[in-house]
């Protein structure tokens, strides 16, 4: 039987591998992944846990997205129930976008991507 290595500092690399248990945890990360799929959706997330923001102004906070992009990638989120898309009844129409309680729920996982970042970006570039 195999035995883990260095994958991470709470692991102990005498411990068996259950190999069922490994892919068990890889579906569901897997159907996380392509949830938040590509560039720009958790730039997106990013910007929306600032509060409620207008097309324009998210688009203004995300260097280099088209508008086409945005507007794909906000319907996936709304279609996935992290993002809630508002229409106000007023002259012009405004539209806003905002995190749902369910989008939320990401926050800690967004925290934890920023610290390893952060430490990623020391370590490989020295910054």
């Amino acid at each position: 039987m195999e035995t883990q290595t260095e994958l991470s500092p709470e692991i102990d690399i005498h411990t068996p591998i259950d190999h069922s248990e490994c892919r068990g945890m890889i579906l569901p990360v897997r159907d996380a992944l392509d949830i938040l799929n590509g560039k720009w959706k958790l730039p997106i997330i990013v910007a929306l846990t600032f509060g409620t923001k207008r097309f324009s102004q998210i688009a203004k906070e995300i260097p280099n997205i088209t508008d086409k992009m945005l507007a794909k990638e906000l319907r996936e989120l709304e279609m996935n129930e992290l993002i809630k898309r508002t229409v106000h009844d007023s002259y012009p129409v405004v539209i806003e976008y905002s995190m749902t309680p369910y989008g939320h729920s990401l926050e800690k996982v967004i925290e934890e991507l920023r610290k390893w970042g952060i430490q990623h970006r020391k370590r490989i570039l020295g910054k």
